[in-house]
Protein backbone atom coordinates (compact mmCIF):
# COMPACT_ATOMS: atom_id res chain seq x y z
CA UNK A 1 0.00 0.00 0.00
CA UNK A 2 1.68 3.29 -1.05
CA UNK A 3 1.73 5.81 1.39
CA UNK A 4 0.10 9.09 0.84
CA UNK A 5 1.43 12.19 1.94
CA UNK A 6 -0.34 13.19 5.04
CA UNK A 7 -2.20 9.99 5.45
CA UNK A 8 -2.68 8.90 9.08
CA UNK A 9 0.22 6.59 10.53
CA UNK A 10 -0.90 3.26 11.37
CA UNK A 11 0.60 0.51 13.59
CA UNK A 12 1.00 -3.31 14.03
CA UNK A 13 -0.84 -4.89 16.96
CA UNK A 14 0.68 -7.74 18.06
CA UNK A 15 -1.90 -9.42 20.96
CA UNK A 16 0.19 -13.08 22.46
CA UNK A 17 -2.56 -15.26 24.53
CA UNK A 18 -1.21 -16.90 27.41
CA UNK A 19 -2.97 -19.70 29.81
CA UNK A 20 -4.87 -21.27 27.22
CA UNK A 21 -6.37 -24.39 29.26
CA UNK A 22 -6.24 -26.25 25.69
CA UNK A 23 -6.09 -26.12 21.45
CA UNK A 24 -9.69 -27.24 21.50
CA UNK A 25 -12.18 -24.38 19.39
CA UNK A 26 -11.35 -21.11 18.30
CA UNK A 27 -9.50 -17.61 19.91
CA UNK A 28 -12.69 -14.61 19.43
CA UNK A 29 -11.18 -11.36 19.60
CA UNK A 30 -13.29 -8.04 19.82
CA UNK A 31 -10.67 -4.70 19.19
CA UNK A 32 -12.46 -1.91 19.72
CA UNK A 33 -11.89 2.07 20.02
CA UNK A 34 -15.52 2.90 20.92
CA UNK A 35 -16.29 2.06 24.76
CA UNK A 36 -20.09 1.43 24.24
CA UNK A 37 -19.42 -1.53 21.98
CA UNK A 38 -16.98 -3.20 24.53
CA UNK A 39 -16.47 -6.30 25.22
CA UNK A 40 -19.30 -7.67 23.12
CA UNK A 41 -18.42 -6.16 19.65
CA UNK A 42 -22.13 -5.62 18.91
CA UNK A 43 -21.83 -3.27 16.07
CA UNK A 44 -18.41 -4.92 13.57
CA UNK A 45 -18.68 -1.66 12.28
CA UNK A 46 -16.77 -0.41 14.86
CA UNK A 47 -14.43 -2.98 15.64
CA UNK A 48 -11.70 -5.25 14.52
CA UNK A 49 -12.98 -9.25 15.29
CA UNK A 50 -10.99 -12.43 14.65
CA UNK A 51 -11.70 -16.04 14.93
CA UNK A 52 -8.33 -18.07 15.20
CA UNK A 53 -7.44 -21.40 16.11
CA UNK A 54 -6.61 -22.17 19.60
CA UNK A 55 -3.62 -23.77 18.99
CA UNK A 56 -2.47 -20.41 17.83
CA UNK A 57 -0.93 -18.00 20.48
CA UNK A 58 -0.59 -15.38 19.10
CA UNK A 59 -2.43 -13.00 16.05
CA UNK A 60 -0.83 -9.68 14.76
CA UNK A 61 -3.37 -6.65 13.09
CA UNK A 62 -1.56 -4.84 10.97
CA UNK A 63 -3.01 -1.29 9.55
CA UNK A 64 -4.29 -0.19 12.49
CA UNK A 65 -4.82 3.81 13.15
CA UNK A 66 -3.08 4.72 16.14
CA UNK A 67 -5.48 5.79 19.15
CA UNK A 68 -7.07 4.00 22.47
CA UNK A 69 -8.37 0.32 22.06
CA UNK A 70 -9.14 -2.50 24.44
CA UNK A 71 -9.23 -5.87 23.86
CA UNK A 72 -12.12 -8.81 24.63
CA UNK A 73 -10.78 -12.23 24.11
CA UNK A 74 -13.26 -15.48 24.66
CA UNK A 75 -11.52 -19.14 23.99
CA UNK A 76 -15.07 -20.49 21.96
CA UNK A 77 -13.74 -24.38 22.71
CA UNK A 78 -17.17 -25.72 20.99
CA UNK A 79 -16.85 -23.22 17.69
CA UNK A 80 -20.95 -22.09 18.46
CA UNK A 81 -19.64 -18.66 18.23
CA UNK A 82 -20.65 -17.46 21.56
CA UNK A 83 -19.41 -17.47 25.86
CA UNK A 84 -21.24 -20.34 27.50
CA UNK A 85 -22.42 -19.73 30.68
CA UNK A 86 -23.64 -21.83 33.50
CA UNK A 87 -25.89 -19.95 35.76
CA UNK A 88 -24.62 -17.01 34.51
CA UNK A 89 -21.03 -17.85 35.25
CA UNK A 90 -18.62 -18.59 32.22
CA UNK A 91 -17.71 -22.15 31.69
CA UNK A 92 -15.49 -20.76 28.72
CA UNK A 93 -12.22 -19.16 28.84
CA UNK A 94 -11.67 -15.19 28.32
CA UNK A 95 -9.42 -12.18 29.21
CA UNK A 96 -9.17 -8.49 28.17
CA UNK A 97 -6.38 -6.12 27.20
CA UNK A 98 -4.27 -4.98 30.52
CA UNK A 99 -5.54 -7.93 32.47
CA UNK A 100 -8.04 -5.76 34.69
CA UNK A 101 -8.95 -8.02 37.58
CA UNK A 102 -11.52 -10.11 36.93
CA UNK A 103 -14.90 -9.46 39.24
CA UNK A 104 -18.67 -10.70 38.71
CA UNK A 105 -19.29 -9.09 35.37
CA UNK A 106 -16.52 -7.79 32.30
CA UNK A 107 -14.51 -4.52 33.41
CA UNK A 108 -15.07 -1.77 31.86
CA UNK A 109 -13.75 -0.39 28.64
CA UNK A 110 -11.60 1.84 30.95
CA UNK A 111 -9.76 -0.88 32.72
CA UNK A 112 -9.04 -2.35 29.51
CA UNK A 113 -8.01 0.56 27.76
CA UNK A 114 -4.41 0.98 26.18
CA UNK A 115 -3.04 3.15 23.53
CA UNK A 116 -1.24 2.66 20.39
CA UNK A 117 0.98 4.89 19.52
CA UNK A 118 3.86 3.22 18.33
CA UNK A 119 4.79 1.64 15.05
CA UNK A 120 4.72 -1.75 16.61
CA UNK A 121 2.87 -2.62 19.70
CA UNK A 122 2.28 -5.75 21.89
CA UNK A 123 -0.58 -6.88 24.45
CA UNK A 124 -0.73 -9.98 26.26
CA UNK A 125 -4.18 -11.28 27.29
CA UNK A 126 -3.82 -13.76 30.19
CA UNK A 127 -6.56 -16.23 29.48
CA UNK A 128 -9.34 -16.77 32.58
CA UNK A 129 -11.31 -19.91 33.53
CA UNK A 130 -14.08 -20.32 36.10
CA UNK A 131 -15.20 -24.13 35.40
Amino acid sequence: MALLVGAAPTSELTIDFTKLRNAKGLIRICLTAVPNNFPACGNEAEAVTRSIPAGTHQLRIAGLPRGDYAIAVIHDENSNKKLDTFMGIPREGFGFSRNPPIGFSAPRFAAARFSVQGDTETQQVVMHYLL
